[in-house]
């Protein structure tokens, strides 16, 4: 195949180039259409099906004329509608921002219970989506792990990186999760209110005994009898950070919020062929056909299986 010549290519919407004498358009239905270019019925039909489905559709044409359509899907985290029902929980709102359409964004944030979203939002336009929200009196805390989300990342209160995220993404963000595991946003922000709440209980207690005990120390109290000798007040005082620092080291019970998640049936029907030979493999008994096969995986690796026979 040829290089193409005269490239173009418009951020969230599509390329346009010349290949071999020929112009080639790829992108969505919206800068089709800007080029002047017509969708037919029937292909407008699969393509709501697909979206309905939670895919991106991507259309290709060549010299004006409608050549195929490629359906992209993006493999929602198996942790992903466990991690957004605990934010629920917390009390904190979940936003999805993408640059999907409509149709595909609801079918995506259905399947993991988000309940507000931002479509067809371009790159350049999340971190305005960001500043939306604070405007609005929020505290928003942005998760990303792409080039695009930098910007975002950047203008949040709090940016979230992903560790398996681009280098970009990570730089941008003030906090990085070492697992890519949504979990850990969960993670995250629970052991950062316990944390905070440690150090208001360091302060509260850290005032209260200084308010009683420099006013003693100092005889204040002299004139009724109420004094501290200067080795007991040396003493006290050593006690108050000593006890500051036991309190501060109770974190280390911390124990991080238990959230399950419910790995998914796969049947044969579904199952890619390499899948499922590989998993006949594990069956010690040539005479049990695989019906259900219930995987708890860990890391890539299955850890436990389980079969009916039929």
């Amino acid at each position: 195949m040829s290089l193409p010549e005269k490239f173009e290519a418009k951020s969230g919407e599509g390329i346009i180039c010349t290949v071999d004498g020929r112009t080639v358009v790829v992108g969505n239905r919206h800068f089709l259409r800007n080029n002047r270019m017509t969708i037919p019925d029937e292909v407008e039909r699969r393509m709501l099906f697909l979206e309905a489905d939670g895919k991106t559709v991507v259309l290709a044409a060549i010299d004006g004329k409608l050549a195929g359509l490629v359906a992209i899907a993006d493999q929602v985290k198996p942790e992903a509608k466990a991690t957004i029902a605990a934010l629920y929980k917390m009390g904190i709102d979940a936003w999805m921002v993408t640059g999907d359409n409509q149709r595909t964004a609801k079918a995506i944030a259905g399947q993991v219970g988000i309940r507000n979203i931002y479509a067809e939002v371009i790159p350049s336009q999340k971190a305005k989506k960001v500043k939306e929200l604070k405007s609005q009196g929020h505290v928003v805390a942005m998760v990303g792990d792409g080039v695009n989300d930098s910007p975002a990342l950047a203008e949040a209160d709090v940016g979230i990186a992903i560790g398996a995220g681009t280098d970009i993404a990570i730089e941008a963000a003030g906090m990085v999760l070492v697992k890519n595991d949504l979990r850990d946003v969960v993670t995250a922000i629970d052991l950062s209110r316990v944390t905070f709440k440690r150090i208001k209980i360091n302060y509260l207690w850290a005032m209260i005994y200084n308010l009683c005990g420099i006013p003693m120390a100092a005889g204040v109290f002299v004139p009724w009898g109420i004094f501290v000798a200067p080795m007991v007040a040396g003493m006290a005082m050593a006690f108050s950070s000593v006890s500051v620092v036991i309190s501060s080291l109770l974190l280390k019970r911390y124990k991080k919020p238990a959230i399950v998640v419910q790995h998914p049936t796969f049947e044969r029907g579904n199952m890619k062929p390499s899948l499922f030979n590989g998993l006949k493999a594990l069956i010690p008994s040539k005479n049990i056909s695989l019906e259900e096969v219930e995987l708890i995986a860990s890391d890539g690796e299955v850890k436990d299986y389980m079969v009916e026979e039929v």
